[in-house]
């Protein structure tokens, strides 16, 4: 097998291949090009490589890397993508492939790092030689098996009392909930304006982090969305208070999953949680619709994940290096670091006030 490198602002013209081995590969929606391209085209630095691997059945593995400091390469993942940029075919070896990559990339490439990896896509290889993996995040997915009644019965007494008393309470003060479903690609413009509106009123805003349809973060949902819904496999959920929107979900699909790309909600309301309500009036017509086999958060495992899935999974890192004594000598220089004191403080700048 030979790996090719392109420069990424050529990836438009590899679209087809790309897809063609994401299809053979895990099917992932978010290593589809309808995910990748608007990634690449709002978050990428101008760095970035595409590289190729062509075997004798034609692309083997596929990926898109950055260089990350001298002789250090990684995938390309901004925090948009819940995924590193790497595609390859069921059976290959991670190792062997890491490996020609790394001699094939231009200068003298030490290391390389690919970020984020599911193991339901890509199994973890074996730590040794000239390969080490690293924990990333525990993340959820809930199976949709039998009906919802079932799976309702599973979670927490506490929980199932706390969103019968939240409905109670709303039905007492007169609010009528509805929860609205976008799959058309003209209505995602408004839903999108919707979410910022929501995330712009919230703690993001101050931290600049917030999507607007006006910035990268709500050019690239947009596009996304657009380009799902536009072959019937996107959706926006809105969840409203009477006339007032609370909740927004972004979603995408595919290979049996749904995918729960982005979450906002009114952050001015204290007293209940317009998320959990919308959460379980999405999650029953989803056992009932019987579409999907799954549903996938792709997040840092918190607490309130708990509530709605018992089913968690770790994401991982994996570094290869060139030789296998590169390994040793970083392992050495951490374990240096980390085991080194403290430096003193100094006083005068710990004084209070």
């Amino acid at each position: 097998m030979k790996w090719t490198l392109r420069p990424a602002a050529e990836f438009g013209n590899h679209s087809g291949a790309w897809q063609a081995l994401n299809d053979a590969a895990s099917r992932s929606p978010l290593l589809a090009v309808d995910f990748v391209a608007p990634l690449l085209k709002e978050f990428g630095e101008g760095g970035e490589v595409l590289a190729l691997c062509d075997g004798a059945d034609g692309l083997q593995a596929a990926a898109l890397v950055a260089p990350r400091g001298r002789g250090t390469w990684e995938t390309f993942q901004p925090s948009q993508g819940p995924i590193g940029a790497w595609i390859q075919k069921p059976g290959l070896s991670t190792p062997e492939l890491m490996n020609g990559l790394l001699r094939a990339l231009p200068g003298l490439a030490l290391r390389i790092g690919v970020t984020q990896q599911d193991p339901d896509l890509v199994p973890r290889p074996a730590d040794g030689g000239a390969i080490e993996t690293l924990d990333y995040i525990p993340t959820a997915r809930i199976s949709i098996e039998g009906g919802f009644a079932q799976y309702w019965e599973q979670r927490g007494k506490n929980h199932r009392q706390n969103m019968r008393k939240q409905r109670n309470r709303l039905e007492k003060e007169g609010v009528k909930t509805s929860l609205e479903m976008t799959t058309s690609a003209t209505g995602v413009a408004q839903a999108i304006a919707d979410y910022g509106q929501l995330e712009s009123a919230g703690w993001k805003a101050a931290g600049g982090t917030a999507v607007h349809p006006d910035n990268a973060q709500g050019r690239f949902y947009q596009a996304v969305l657009e380009n799902f819904c536009r072959k019937g496999s996107g959706r926006i959920y809105r969840y409203r208070f009477n006339d007032r929107v609370v909740v927004v979900d972004l979603c995408i699909e595919g290979a049996g999953s749904l995918i729960i790309l982005k979450t906002t909600y009114d952050e001015s309301i204290k007293t209940l949680s317009p998320a959990f309500l919308m959460r379980e009036e999405t999650f029953r017509t989803l056992f009932e619709e019987r579409r999907f086999k799954r549903i996938e958060f792709y997040g840092k495992v918190m607490d309130w994940h708990t509530k709605w899935t018992n089913e968690i999974r770790t994401m991982y890192h994996v570094t290869g290096y060139r030789w296998p004594f590169l390994r040793g000598i970083r392992r050495a220089l951490t374990k240096t670091t980390s085991a080194a004191p403290a430096p003193e403080k100094d006083q005068a700048t710990d004084t209070p006030g």
